[in-house]
């Protein structure tokens, strides 16, 4: 048991969620599997973490070369708590995030716990990639993904990643994808993000909702463009978040 491979899967969509339970028959074959995820939807968490309350874990499923554990914190706390107490004596070669149900591309990523899963794993030193369909449908058809995500853990397991760098995932909606496009984040942004309520009993209430706008539409090596034009986006996401240009422009300032 020992001997094989270790997979890490978390997500923002639960332990419950279609995408997950997919993802672990697509790899248990390639490794053993070990799932923390968040006992219900969590979200627009990114990276966050839970600083002011206890955590509980629970062991939800264990079977020939998979657990599944769920705990009742952030994407992030359950990268943390399987690395601290599940993985103390055995540390994972590879960390998932996703299936997330739902687009991930451009600056979804800053709000995106199935990256928060990516990026804890990448900071913790192991090759991490986040994967997810842009299909926000809790039945979603994730049978065409199968060779896409195989070739790639296939891949990171055997080449590794560089230091630093988790790779951001994310598939159209379709019966069958193009090919695969490496690309950089499309700049866009979201609009329209607050819809102001008036609840019975007299008081006013805010949902907070919005639209993604392409501010970038006629870009061709981004991860929008591929997506829309029917290819798989790769994007490489560093950890360090440093502008080097800048950097150097701001030497200036020292004294």
């Amino acid at each position: 048991m020992t001997k094989r491979r270790l997979i890490l899967i978390g997500n923002d969509d639960g332990y419950a969620a279609k995408g997950l339970q997919m993802l672990v028959d697509m790899v248990r074959d390639m490794a053993d599997v070990l799932v923390c995820a968040p006992d219900g939807a969590r979200s627009g968490y990114s990276r966050a973490f839970t600083a002011d309350a206890p955590l509980r874990m629970r062991l939800r499923r264990k079977e020939d070369g998979v657990q599944v554990w769920s705990a009742d914190g952030t994407p992030v706390d359950c990268v943390k708590l399987a690395l601290h107490e599940l993985c103390s004596e055995r540390k994972p070669d590879l960390v998932l995030g996703g299936i997330n149900h739902g687009d991930n591309a451009s600056v979804n990523t800053h709000y995106s716990g199935t990256m928060g899963v990516a990026m804890e794993g990448c900071m913790k030193g192991i090759p991490s990639v986040a994967l997810s369909l842009c299909s926000h449908d809790e039945d979603a058809d994730f049978s065409p993904l199968v060779p896409y995500v195989r070739d790639i853990v296939a891949r990171v397991l055997d080449e590794g990643l560089p230091e630093g760098v988790c790779l951001n995932v994310n598939f159209p909606v379709a019966e069958t994808f193009k090919g695969v496009r490496v690309c950089r984040m499309a700049h866009g942004s979201w609009i329209n993000e607050c819809s102001k309520m008036m609840h019975p009993r007299g008081y006013e209430y805010y949902w907070m909702v919005g639209s993604y706008r392409n501010d970038e539409p006629e870009a061709d090596d981004t991860d929008n463009y591929a997506l829309q034009h029917g290819y798989v986006a790769i994007t490489p996401t560093r950890v360090d978040v440093t502008d080097y240009d800048s950097l150097q422009r701001l030497k200036q300032w020292e004294r």
